[in-house]
């Protein structure tokens, strides 16, 4: 890593990375035009050297696809590695044995790494969504099982989030990438008005991740990232955030070394325990990973 930027202190938790291999899990909302950059395969063999030259000791894996063969893969494959700390999968939460399909999981090879499970909702083109009877249900059957629930949204079903998780607090729901504000942030906005009423509720987190990939891939600097990255520690508190790379979709952005020297600088004014939260306390408190 370039010695004179900044570097996160202490341990890293890589709350949010992904992993596939097309050939066995086809990933159809990645444009070969747009997106050639991630248009390949992507595994631990190839993250992990990224991984031990930023100090990340241990990672999330989290679902790309509405897949719960990907899952079991995901929670095979993390039994292999001392790196994959924790598995966020997929299965369908309108299934009435919503319990069961969790519980087959967990039976699973690796079924010990499962630690949360989401919903590709920002695909979803109702905008009930997440007031559907059936969806809470599933939601609450993952609550019951002590794993969170990753809310992958657009900004605009930051209100209806808002209302899951105050109609369902016994779940610990995580916020992945700050709900995907739009440039310029402004503190005024609707997003920053949404956010601040979600993280107003007790039972919930979010990542900072995703930001680079919201902004313009090829000019985006850290100086226009900076004003929604405080806004998050202001609503939120430094041990409700956790870092996330995004890998590889941020290499549409970034590297995995610049994303993490970004945060590092955005998080400098932060005293040593704060950062300690959101580098790594916070994402192993919440998907309760063992340690590494």
């Amino acid at each position: 890593m370039n010695h004179s930027a900044p570097r996160a202190p202490g341990q890293i938790v890589d709350a949010h990375h992904h992993l596939w291999v097309r050939a066995r899990h086809p990933q159809p909302w990645i444009s070969a035009a747009t997106m050639k950059t991630i248009d390949a395969d992507f595994t631990v063999t190839d993250l992990a050297p990224l991984a031990a030259e930023a100090g990340v000791t241990q990672t999330v894996v989290v679902q790309s696809i509405s897949s719960q063969v990907q899952t079991s893969d995901l929670l095979r494959q993390a039994r292999t590695t001392d790196l994959v700390g924790g598995v966020v999968g997929w299965v369908d939460l309108t299934a009435r044995n919503v319990a069961d399909r969790i519980a087959r999981l967990r039976a699973g090879e690796g079924g010990d790494r499962l630690v949360g499970i989401r919903h590709l909702v920002q695909e979803e083109p109702d905008p009930g969504f997440l007031d559907r009877p059936d969806l809470r249900r599933g939601v609450a059957a993952v609550g019951a099982a002590g794993l969170a629930f990753d809310l992958v949204i657009r900004r605009h079903q930051l209100p209806a989030a808002a209302r899951l998780a105050r109609d369902l607090p016994g779940v610990a729901f995580v916020l992945d990438h700050l709900g995907k504000p739009a440039q310029p942030y402004s503190r005024h906005g609707g997003w920053a008005r949404d956010l601040r009423t979600f993280a107003g509720l007790p039972n919930t987190t979010a990542k900072l991740s995703g930001l680079a990939t919201e902004a313009d891939w090829a000019s985006w600097t850290p100086h226009q990232l900076r004003p929604a990255v405080e806004h998050a520690l202001d609503v939120f508190g430094p041990s409700r955030l956790m870092f996330g790379s995004d890998w590889p979709v941020c290499l549409l952005a970034t590297s995995y070394r610049r994303w993490i020297e970004t945060l590092a600088q955005l998080l400098q004014p932060l005293d040593a325990a704060d950062q300690a939260m959101i580098w790594s306390g916070t994402a192993r408190r919440v998907y309760r990973l063992r340690p590494p």
